[in-house]
């Protein structure tokens, strides 16, 4: 990574906020909020417990956050990239999820072994084939792919959903201090009133939520084994591997530190690998790094990684508080969606960033590197959207490579092809 990036002077202190907890408590409330939605969306994809989901990702996010050294401010939430083969394998053992769970269970294990075959290969090669010209690129298409998940958010009512977005950008762009960070927790606060005043607060939501008991136990379950049902799940991992990187490398870009060099990309595997392995132990979707909580992190410039295991906490606390759980839940789609394409426009932008600050020549082997990642990452996901085909490599008759996997694999493949003599 270009020395311009990692000496930024943007970075706030981690020191700052260490003796006000209160700040770090509205911080992590206001990761949490980010993190929540599409948390609880995969399980209820999938038929797996909300609860045990909120648990899982807590508990994994504690773990990644000990095995990367406490270093990295990254949220583990549930992956949508299972949702497939989790509802095929549930299809196929007659709603049996614990089948899936086996499945997860296993899938964190090649994780971890994963992690353990890049320690040995080393990270300086496998940096090689990472230069800016294929980071950069990766980085935009994770964020534009992203985009149109919370314009479809917003569509519930554009209105409020502007609003919202506009009353987040104007803080971000306005305001000073304190007040400057908290302009995503203000802007859903101020969206949710408006919201509630129009009567968009569903009533099953609403109701779900004062029936709701304050304390419960989620529906944890124990795995179980069967060859079918590992072979659907575990393909994932090739498809999951190069977003890993991509996630790491934003989360790096945004920080302003080489995350991938330390603690090290086996370091971030393992506890990937570990978030899901327990995952699949009790009952939870497979664990990833969440964009939502990057894009926090880029907007406020608070890089505190003690904020995100505070807010871990709170996520596993959500899982046995129902009504605190279920007045999230009242959020309506139009506000996280205003907010949400914010969040992930500023993940596209910091992909531009990228190719800006480690100053990439844009001479013609670099621009058929970088053009082959947006048009095939940005390409395959329209036409999945527009025509309902999914295209990619196929790996399993159930799993593809595909959107990011697929157009950093040839982005990667094409640079070590075309700029040979720089690796």
């Amino acid at each position: 990574m270009s020395e311009n990036i990692l000496n930024r002077k943007d970075i706030t202190s981690v020191k700052e906020f260490d003796s006000n907890p209160v700040k770090k408590i509205i911080l992590a409330l206001q990761h949490l909020i980010a993190m929540f939605g599409a948390t609880v969306l995969v399980p209820i994809l999938t038929g797996l417990d909300a609860s045990v989901a909120l648990v899982s990702a807590g508990v994994g996010t504690l773990m990644f956050h000990q095995v990367t050294k406490r270093k990295v401010p990254v949220f583990l939430g549930s992956s949508f990239a299972f949702i497939a083969v989790i509802n095929t394998v549930k299809e196929t053992y007659n709603g049996d999820l614990t089948y899936a769970q086996g499945g997860i269970f296993i899938a964190g294990l090649i994780y971890v072994a994963l992690s353990f075959l890049v320690k040995k290969i080393g990270v300086a090669k496998i940096k090689k084939y990472l230069p800016a010209q294929v980071v950069g690129p990766m980085i935009i298409v994770i964020g534009l792919n992203l985009v149109p998940v919370a314009i479809g958010m917003a569509s519930t009512n554009y209105i409020i959903a502007f609003i919202t977005l506009g009353i987040a950008l104007t803080i971000t762009l306005f305001a000073k201090g304190f007040i400057k960070q908290l302009s995503i927790l203000i802007a859903v606060t101020v969206g949710y009133i408006i919201a509630n005043a129009s009567g968009l607060i569903e009533a099953e939501a609403a109701e779900a939520f004062k029936t709701a008991s304050y304390f419960s136990v989620p529906n944890f379950t124990l795995p179980k084994f069967e060859i079918g049902a590992i072979m659907i799940i575990v393909p994932v991992i090739l498809a999951v591997f190069m977003e890993h990187i991509g996630d790491i490398t934003t989360n790096g870009q945004v920080v302003g530190k080489n995350f991938v060099e330390d603690p090290g990309l086996n370091r971030t595997l393992l506890g990937d690998g570990l978030a899901t392995l327990f995952a699949g132990l009790i009952g939870g979707p497979a664990n990833t790094t969440y964009g939502e909580n990057t894009g926090v992190l880029a907007i406020t410039k608070n890089y505190d990684p003690s904020i995100l295991r505070l807010a871990a906490v709170f996520a596993i606390a959500l899982g046995f508080i129902a009504k605190v759980g279920g007045f999230l839940k009242t959020i309506p789609q139009c506000v996280m969606g205003g907010i949400s394409v914010m969040l992930f426009s500023m993940i596209a932008l910091i992909g531009v960033k990228t190719l800006r600050n480690n100053k990439v020549k844009m001479n013609t082997k670099n621009i058929v590197v970088i053009g082959s990642i947006l048009i095939i990452g940005i390409g395959t996901s329209l036409l999945k959207r527009y025509t309902g085909n999914v295209i990619g490599i196929p790996i399993t008759q159930t799993v593809k490579i595909t959107e990011l996997s697929l157009a950093a694999i040839v982005g990667v493949l094409l640079n070590a092809v075309l700029n040979l003599k720089e690796n």
